[in-house]
């Protein structure tokens, strides 16, 4: 996480075959576990299971995306990370509101079935964080794969949390409140890779006329 990773002369841009079969690897997976774990999430009526199941969602996407615009002018490739940026802040946003929501509905989630479903996905998660691990610093395409990962690993260790925390409790607070936490995630590294995408598109922006004003001088 090094400052290092965004000078523009050693920055990784994704062109690597291998970067690209390790990127199809957890795409396949990540989709898999959104099926697995929002259907898990509405059975055991747990909001941090459902949470965790959109950064499923918003990996696959953000993995697919990645992939799709490898190779791609720098401009490109900043704006498809301003979208990914963008999409995690409403994922946020809107577990923030339905977390609120839940707090005023009675019920109970069911403790087991969380925990189970939870460590499920914290596998899924591990393996792959440890796939992309080599590729954790890149430009903002490449860093806000391995952010989306490492939000995985983190939000399934916060279930199985929560999990205890219910069945110790027979309350659902524990699940709020870890729903609560991932939001806050989603939205710390959403400010991230919104950050450095706009760096790389401003760069872009301001090249070409730091180029004409250099023109100029030379006549």
């Amino acid at each position: 996480m090094g400052s290092h990773c965004c000078d523009a002369d050693t920055t990784f841009e994704g062109l690597s075959a291998d970067y690209r079969r390790r990127l199809w690897l957890v795409i396949a997976i990540n989709a898999t576990m959104f099926a697995v774990e929002i259907m898990g999430g509405v059975l055991a009526g747990s909001q941090a299971l459902q949470a965790d199941a959109l950064d499923f969602l918003g990996d696959t996407l953000t993995y697919g995306i990645s992939l799709a615009v490898i190779g791609m002018s720098l401009r490109v490739r900043a704006t498809a990370a301003l979208v990914k940026g963008a999409s995690l802040t409403l994922m946020g946003l809107w577990v923030f509101g339905s977390t609120a929501y839940h707090v005023f509905v009675l019920g109970v989630p069911r403790a087991e079935l969380m925990g189970a479903i939870g460590f499920l996905a914290l596998v899924a998660n591990v393996a792959s964080v440890l796939i992309l691990m080599k590729y954790k610093e890149g430009d903002a395409n490449v860093r806000s794969v391995w952010l989306c990962s490492r939000n995985d690993a983190i939000g399934n260790v916060a279930v199985m949390l929560a999990a205890v925390g219910v069945f110790a409790t027979t309350s659902a607070w524990p699940d709020l409140i870890v729903a609560a936490i991932m939001a806050a995630l989603f939205l710390n590294s959403s400010a991230q890779i919104l950050i450095r995408a706009s760096r790389e598109f401003r760069s872009q922006t301001v090249a070409p006329g730091a180029v004409a004003a250099e023109t100029g001088k030379g006549h």
